[in-house]
């Protein structure tokens, strides 16, 4: 019985199996009798009456719920405007964006006249022409997504936002409408204003007629073409990145609106060789023109006299025309170096005009005749009252015309205190602007070194923070030492093992192409070993934007990551480091305790005593 109980919920279970598989093959069928249900057994979703009846007060009020928004009633009550605040909900958004200022206007026969709404980006520190994208984004997202409520699009733009301001700047113009007279005759004018007023008294028709003044010639703008403006457009916005990027947290650092005029700090090299009228000059206003560098470079110094000032913005105006293919920074710096240089050529000038000047009025004074005068006016173009001064050495180059190194520029060799024009010589030298470096970093201690660091689309590489592992001096024990700040002591790390306390120091260096040293070390009561997990700030190639947050790298591993301001790609790699001893550190070790204290030996009585 018992057997054959067992036989029968065998079969059982077999005539299941057969049933779930459908075939005696064992093929499993689909979990559908049908690919495609009928229509008529699809539901669709229901429709609250609120939407039904009203659809625009019902996603109008969704969005109330939501975003609290500001409305309003503009086009005489054609629309409704709705003004409020998106913050992105992706937690890796990687734009420096806390929240997207909407203006959602809502017509008022959406969405039955077929009127779809509009969204205008308010944020000022977006520029506009990403701010165009996101609203065209918008656009897209109403035309594919029909029948979508407000809110349903206002998600979507949410999950969007990054693809949007991650595409290519939209082109946008500044159109600025003025009325230009300088074609005009102001002798022609004036008769055509007195050939309409009619003439009142008798005396004011036989009143002397006065001189006219010339009027100034018009001078056409000069005109460029389209690769000429699309190449000085990408040069001025590359330099003006690097203005902002290397003197953005200086004092007295300002940015007008438009981006044409910058206010930079200024601390001449020499003061005391400039001017009484210059000497109190903090600031500069760098004028920077849309189509720079096609249209010249002009400069205002801040707090000094027009007098004093404007003969020194004019020659540094000309020696700006004449060297277009400096970089911003370049003139900057020029001007740091030598404007006490600029002011002695200014009173030069002036010495050699004023004779000019004499002479002219003495033979003026002596015209009686036209034939006096002819003689007087060659005279005077005979003597002449242009004075050709020679240029500078400041101003020239080993390789005039043919070098376009910044730095050969930048960079001006050791100069003579006895020099009468207390100019500063140019090198050309690739590695000048490292020898600056080297004279504000003493050379002792231990050298850091990356001999075959390789640096893709970096242009300038920094040690944040420092890990070493380091080698007691006493007892030779490996220690790990963390979180070394640039030029602070760390006093507070001590051996392991036999307590010796450690003293470290950490002094960085800037590595780039032609400086592979990151800085120096040092240690006493122990030995740097090898570098440990440190954290590097690499500064973007293209835009000139250090990394903010810092990237946490150790040697042998390739690190690549993307720019947030350009959003450039770039990758450096420490195959290996090297530590070069300069100097020994401290030889006297400090003690491992204090001293020690007598020990006292105490004879314990016994009971024979």
């Amino acid at each position: 019985m018992i057997l054959a109980t067992t036989s029968s919920c065998t079969f059982s279970h077999q005539s299941t199996m057969i049933s779930i598989t459908g075939n005696r093959d064992g093929e499993s069928r689909p979990a559908q009798a049908v690919a495609v249900p009928p229509s008529s057994r699809v539901m669709a979703k229901p429709v609250p009456k609120a939407q039904h009846d009203d659809p625009r007060t019902y996603q109008i009020n969704q969005l109330r719920k939501r975003y609290s928004p500001k409305e309003a009633s503009v086009d005489n009550g054609a629309a409704t405007s709705l003004v409020f605040s998106l913050t992105p909900s992706d937690p890796d958004f990687p734009f420096e964006l806390d929240q997207l200022e909407c203006d959602l206007r809502v017509p008022k026969g959406y969405p039955k006249e077929g009127n779809p709404p509009r969204l205008t980006v308010l944020n000022k520190d977006i520029p506009r022409g990403f701010a165009i994208n996101v609203e065209k984004g918008w656009g897209h997202l109403v035309e594919e997504r029909k029948g979508s409520t407000l809110l349903a699009l206002m998600n979507a733009l949410d999950k969007h936002l990054e693809e949007f301001l991650s595409a290519q700047k939209a082109e946008t113009v500044k159109v600025t409408i003025y009325k230009d007279t300088r074609h005009i005759n102001p002798s022609a004018a004036a008769a055509a204003a007195s050939s309409n007023t009619p003439s009142q008294t008798q005396p004011q028709q036989s009143a002397p007629p006065q001189p006219i003044k010339p009027s100034r010639p018009y001078i056409p703008e000069e005109v460029f073409t389209k690769e000429q403006t699309a190449q000085a457009k990408a040069k001025r916005a590359q330099e003006t990145r690097q203005i902002e990027t290397r003197m953005g947290r200086l004092p007295h650092y300002h940015k007008s609106s438009d981006g044409i005029v910058y206010s930079l700090p200024l601390e001449p090299k020499r003061r005391s060789e400039l001017p009484v009228g210059l000497r109190g000059i903090n600031s500069v206003q760098l004028i920077v023109p849309v189509l720079y560098p096609l249209q010249p470079l002009r400069i205002l110094l801040n707090d000094v006299e027009s007098e004093d000032a404007e003969p020194v913005e004019e020659l540094f105006a000309e020696r700006a025309k004449e060297k277009k293919e400096l970089t911003l920074m370049s003139h900057v710096n020029l001007l740091t170096q030598n404007i006490h240089v600029l002011a002695k050529q200014v009173q030069a000038r002036r010495k050699s005009i004023q004779p000019v000047a004499r002479d002219a009025e003495q033979a003026t004074a002596t015209v009686s005749t036209e034939e006096d005068a002819a003689n007087v006016s060659r005279t005077i173009e005979t003597k002449g009252n242009v004075q050709v001064i020679p240029r500078p050495p400041e101003w020239y180059t080993d390789a005039e015309g043919h070098s376009d190194d910044e730095d050969s520029y930048e960079s001006t060799e050791s100069e003579d205190d006895d020099e009468d024009d207390g100019g500063a010589a140019i090198s050309s030298g690739g590695l000048s602007s490292a020898s600056g470096v080297l004279a504000q970093t003493p050379e002792r201690g231990t050298a850091m070194s990356f001999p075959s660091i390789e640096l893709h689309g970096i242009e300038l590489f920094q040690v944040a923070f420092l890990s070493v592992a380091v080698k007691c001096d006493r007892c030779r024990t490996i220690n790990e030492i963390g979180s070394l700040k640039p030029n602070t002591a760390k006093t507070t790390e001590s051996c392991r093992k036999c307590a010796t306390p450690f003293a470290v120091t950490f002094r960085p260096e800037l590595v780039h192409v032609n400086s592979t040293r990151a800085g120096f070390i040092d240690a006493t009561g122990c030995t740097v070993s090898d570098m440990l997990p440190s954290t590097f700030i690499p500064t973007c190639g293209k835009c000139s934007t250090p990394t903010a947050q810092g990237l946490v790298a150790v040697r042998g591993d390739t690190t690549t990551n993307v720019c947030r301001e350009c959003h450039a790609r770039f990758t450096f790699k420490i195959p290996e480091v090297k530590f070069l001893a300069y100097s020994p550190g401290s030889g006297v070790l400090p003690p491992t305790s204090g001293p020690r204290r007598r020990q006292e030996k105490l004879v314990q009585a016994g009971w024979g005593c």
